[in-house]
């Protein structure tokens, strides 16, 4: 068990290089067990989620090799089982998109319920389950466990989403593959990573059209062969690092990234008073003077990513006046607001709504992360404070960010990784 220990109040300044999309990762890797031959990996980000993922693949009989730190070769021609690790897989939220390929492959599948972050209560799949059903397949939950069986192949169907939800329309695409016939997705999410996933999967021989918009149409294919393929740029990752330089202040390049992708982000910021430059693959973000007070309200892509709202909002609680940040995705993601308060920030949560009052500046102190982005928020609070921070559960921020530590002390940042015990003794020494 780790903690980070930060001395806030210096401004970040340098190029930093954005890994691959975690999101597109955790959806990818699943898509390999519908491959019949040798898939290579590119790009892949060095993280927890993605190292748990490829464990549950190995566990499951794949072979899997490392052709270097950010690039795997996954064969699971020779996966015979429906069944994963179950205690494996509800340590991540990715979890349920085993459910897809699972059933596309083998026309069974044994999954337990997703884990990862809790901002949210317990996340549902009844959209999941409503696609899979209608394709023909028995879907059932029980003590934590979900177990979807159809009796030869998934049949193509059109299913419409009742919300927008990125989970389901990976999850069904996943399924609908290798499924007979042609499924049409409606009301689908339009994320990058859901491009990703669909680029991913016709390289490797599917029928894929359509994904990025509201309509995904996907005609099954009998088999996929093995390939090539490199993961997109992170898009919240570089949104993190665009949110701390806001925060500090300073000039930093942030490279390897496609800036289409950050135009939401980059929009807000530039109204915040931070200049935002974008060139062909990468955008320079500089802040010199004060922080302008915003509204905010995520929604699905294109519109202001869910997944920023907590490190926004730190930044925030720095503007001049007061700024409105509505969350339009998910209940209860405003925990992170506790560990801001223990910081001096002035944040009032009524439901879905945050209203912030800017303050001249927040001081460090001993704080939690509650999930993955509210870690990283956490991390920004604590690189714009004055005097040291203490953060603990860095478990959650590790299984999005890679080497965020030293990323960040490569922009001039003062942040180390300190073991339980040592933190211990260093405040034994204070009070001795």
């Amino acid at each position: 068990m780790t903690k980070y220990v930060i001395n806030g109040g210096f401004s970040l300044n340098g190029e930093v290089e954005i890994s691959g999309a975690k999101n597109a990762a955790v959806a990818i890797i699943p898509a390999a067990l519908m491959v019949d031959g040798v898939c290579r990996i590119e790009n892949l980000p060095d993280i927890s989620d993605v190292k748990t993922l490829l464990s549950i693949l190995k566990e499951m009989g794949a072979r899997i090799k490392s052709v270097d730190k950010r690039t795997v070769d996954i064969d699971c021609s020779r996966i015979g089982t429906s069944h994963a690790t179950f205690d494996m897989m509800r340590r991540i939220r990715a979890s349920y998109y085993l459910i897809g390929a699972l059933l596309s492959r083998f026309g069974r599948a044994d999954v337990a319920m997703p884990g990862g972050c809790n901002f949210g209560g317990v996340r549902p799949i009844d959209q999941h389950i409503k696609g899979f059903t209608a394709m023909g397949a028995n879907v059932h939950v029980r003590n934590g466990i979900v177990t979807a069986v159809t009796g030869d192949v998934l049949r193509g169907t059109t299913i419409y989403l009742d919300i927008v939800s990125v989970g389901a329309t990976v999850n069904l695409m996943l399924g609908a593959t290798l499924a007979q016939g042609m499924t049409i997705i409606e009301n689908a999410a339009k994320e990058p990573h859901i491009v990703d996933l669909a680029n991913f999967l016709n390289s490797m021989g599917a029928d894929i059209r359509g994904a990025g918009t509201n309509e995904i149409k996907i005609r099954g294919v009998r088999r996929m062969k093995g390939g090539f393929y490199s993961i997109i740029p992170d898009q919240i990752e570089a949104g993190t690092y665009m949110a701390a330089v806001a925060g500090t202040g300073g000039r930093v390049v942030i490279k390897d990234i496609i800036p289409k992708h950050l135009e939401c982000i980059s929009g807000k910021l530039r109204e915040m008073g931070v200049t935002v430059v974008e060139l062909e693959d990468s955008v320079i973000v500089q802040r010199d003077g004060p922080l302008n007070r915003t509204h905010i309200k995520t929604m699905p892509y294109p519109g202001f990513p869910t997944d920023m709202q907590p490190q926004i909002s730190t930044v925030l609680c720095l503007a001049e006046g007061t700024s409105i940040i509505t969350e339009g995705v998910w209940d209860n993601r405003f925990k992170y607001v506790d560990e801001l308060s223990k910081m001096g920030s002035s944040v009032r949560v009524d439901g879905r709504t945050a209203l912030i009052e800017g303050v001249p500046y927040l001081t460090g102190a001993p704080i939690k992360a509650t999930d993955l982005r509210a870690g990283a928020a956490l991390v920004i609070a604590g690189l714009v404070a004055r005097g040291r921070t203490v953060i603990e559960n860095v478990h959650y921020i590790e299984r999005g960010y890679e080497k965020m530590v030293s990323k960040l002390n490569a922009l001039g940042a003062d942040i180390k990784i300190a073991h339980h015990a040592r933190e211990d003794s260093i405040f034994r020494r204070r009070i001795g």
